[in-house]
């Protein structure tokens, strides 16, 4: 192993840090250097996590610690690197590309810092998904939210100022709540590192373990919050909706830094058999996320603009995984983490098209044909047949990716979106893991046909959309689509149907990630037995 290789864990952080903070020294007018240096930055991300997924994915490595200030476990600020999350920072890092790509035909120049803000979201993000404690994690979930303030607000407009003045309050209340659960942590156990927690929680007494408990539920609703829970998630549909094309797709994985964390910490702390609280929070995970998913669905069908259709895709897929979090099934959860990826994905590249589709039409004709539609005041009169007359090529190749959405988010055959639920269905279904005697529990059922319901609503809704848009009489101009518009739509689209082609390496990787966080026993002996630099491992705990 070479000397550079352990620092690997902390490159994910260092390098946006270094980037945003470089390109504070450019004057405005130097685009150019600002994005060359800003998409150096995101490619080094890319090849980095790479690697860390390699590392963290082969079976002869533990997780990787890394300790800040070579301080021994717990007092060290710990970076702990494990497949879930090399998973999650790969997953940033090619949202990351996207979309930046996307911003820098137009989007980068609509205002300042731009570049910068964006590498700092990706340094919260990442730092979030590698932190190893608490408070660090509160400090990087800082730095994500204060950098997305700024962006949300990007471009300007009464709408989009709105929405984000919305988002800053909902978000600065989520954040006091999260240093209140971990103070009330914090004064039972006396620690913040998770591995500590993960220890001495079991060893918590009855009269301390209501103060406990109630330290985690007010955690869990910070997290919540930003997860995009049903009734937590009123803010998320009009924030995304609102926010420019390239903010509102790699806002699409900020919603999953909520469910990361609740992954981690209710597994980790308090998923053990032998921890006293073993399951809590699952039932509010469970319903909460059915409530979710039949809030959301209803959302989609009811959404005439493209974009709300899209944010409420979010809450659809948000819904899904905590419903998934909550039935405790390590076969389920492995294809929850699949359906992760997909979903992720997919509405990313949905809010990129959103905005190319809707360049050539005119909102407001939109709304009027739907009202005429359904009032039945359709114009009826019979129009000359274009014989002979081609679909322009721009126009077919937004309607292809167009298609592969809905195909996606419906979760139909053959993409990545059907395999992701059929996993998860034969986990529900599997008489082997369920327990219960081998009995198919009645929340199972529940999954399953709001889960259908779900992808029949986007449907509906995509192929409603899809006719209004594609199917019209061709009035308006073809949209002008720049090459670095559309790339990363296919980008994200083809990297849909690989995971559908490799779906058995994928879904193994996944098997593996969800296995390990069901024992995290090992997780904890990794950060405690974690070797400090030049000292003999004898004396590492010293």
């Amino acid at each position: 192993m070479s000397y550079w290789s352990p620092h690997l864990v902390i490159a994910p952080i260092i390098i946006p840090l270094v980037a945003g903070a470089l390109m504070l020294f450019l004057d405005e007018r130097q685009r150019f250097g600002k994005a060359m240096i800003s998409i150096v930055s995101v490619l080094l991300l890319l090849v980095v996590s790479i690697a860390l997924v390699r590392h963290a994915g082969a079976d002869t490595t533990r997780d990787s610690v890394y300790l800040l200030g070579n301080w021994p476990s717990p007092f060290a600020i710990v970076l702990v690197l494990d497949r879930l999350s090399a998973l999650m920072l790969l997953l940033s890092s090619v949202l990351g590309i996207a979309a930046l790509v996307f911003a820098l035909a137009r989007w980068a120049k609509a205002g300042p810092h731009f570049h910068t803000m964006f590498q700092l979201l990706l340094m919260g993000i990442n730092g979030a998904f590698l932190t190893g404690d608490l408070f660090n994690l509160f400090v990087f979930f800082e730095v994500m939210l204060a950098a997305s303030y700024g962006l949300v607000l990007h471009g300007s407009g009464p709408v989009r100022v709105k929405a984000g003045l919305h988002y800053i309050a909902i978000n600065l209340a989520a954040s006091l709540l999260f240093l209140i659960g971990v103070s009330l942590i914090y004064g039972v156990t006396g620690t913040l590192n998770m591995a500590d927690l993960a220890a001495r929680i079991p060893e918590v007494t009855d009269g301390d373990r209501m103060l406990l408990e109630a330290g985690a539920a007010v955690l869990g609703v910070a997290f919540l919050v930003k997860a995009g829970m049903w009734p937590l998630s009123f803010w998320l549909p009009t924030t995304y909706t609102a926010a420019a094309a390239p903010i509102a797709a790699i806002f699409a994985i900020m919603s999953k830094v909520g469910i990361y964390v609740l992954l981690r910490l209710s597994l980790l702390l308090f998923g053990g058999a032998a921890a006293a609280s073993a399951g809590f929070g699952s039932q509010v995970l469970l319903f909460g996320g059915l409530a979710t998913v039949t809030f959301g669905l209803i959302g989609v069908l009811a959404s005439q603009a493209l974009g709300r259709l899209a944010g409420y895709s979010v809450l659809v897929s948000s819904g899904t995984l905590l419903a998934a979090i909550g039935l405790g099934n390590v076969g389920v959860t492995a294809g929850a983490l699949f359906y992760l990826v997909s979903s992720t994905l997919t509405i990313s590249a949905f809010f990129l098209l959103i905005e190319l589709v809707e360049r050539g039409q005119d909102a407001a004709a939109s709304v009027l044909a739907v009202t005429a539609e359904a009032f039945g005041d359709a114009d009826e009169e019979e129009e000359e047949d274009e014989v002979g007359v081609a679909i322009p090529g721009t126009l077919a190749v937004l309607g292809i990716s167009f298609a592969a959405c809905g195909i996606l988010l419906a979760g139909l055959p053959p993409l990545s979106g059907f395999v992701a639920k059929f996993t998860m269905f034969t986990a529900m279904f599997n008489p082997e893991g369920l327990g219960n005697g081998g009995a198919i529990s009645s929340a199972s059922w529940w999954v399953v046909m709001l889960l259908i319901l779900s992808g029949l609503s986007a449907l509906i809704a995509m192929t409603r959309s899809g006719i209004h848009t594609f199917w019209a009489p061709i009035e308006a101009t073809v949209p002008r689509v720049l090459l670095i518009e559309i790339a990363p739509v296919a980008i994200l689209l083809f990297l849909c149907l690989m995971l559908t082609v490799q779906a058995g390496p994928v879904m193994r990787y996944m098997e593996a990630t969800a296995q390990a966080l069901y024992a995290p026993q090992a997780y904890v002996e990794g950060v405690f037995e974690a070797p400090r630099a030049g000292v003999p491992n004898g004396e590492a705990q010293q």
